[in-house]
């Protein structure tokens, strides 16, 4: 099964050092409303770029044909 994006920021969390708390106030947001985002895994696009950005990460979103693998 897939991890959703939750996991994947609480695993770049650790692997950054960096609490929850810390990333909310990189991102403009209170700790309650990142914890609530995570908690419902419920995030825009926009906001996964700017959750990027403050773990120095890129993110890539994109839709993938699963006949042909053609990306776009």
């Amino acid at each position: 099964m897939p991890l959703t994006m939750g996991e994947k920021i609480k695993i770049m969390l650790g692997r950054r050092n960096m609490t929850l708390a810390q990333l909310a106030e990189k991102t403009g947001q209170s700790r309650q409303n990142m914890s609530n985002k995570m908690s419902r895994d419920n995030f825009s696009e926009k906001e996964l770029r700017e959750i990027a950005k403050a773990l120095d990460c890129t993110f890539d979103a994109r839709f993938i044909m699963n006949d042909t693998k053609e990306a776009l």
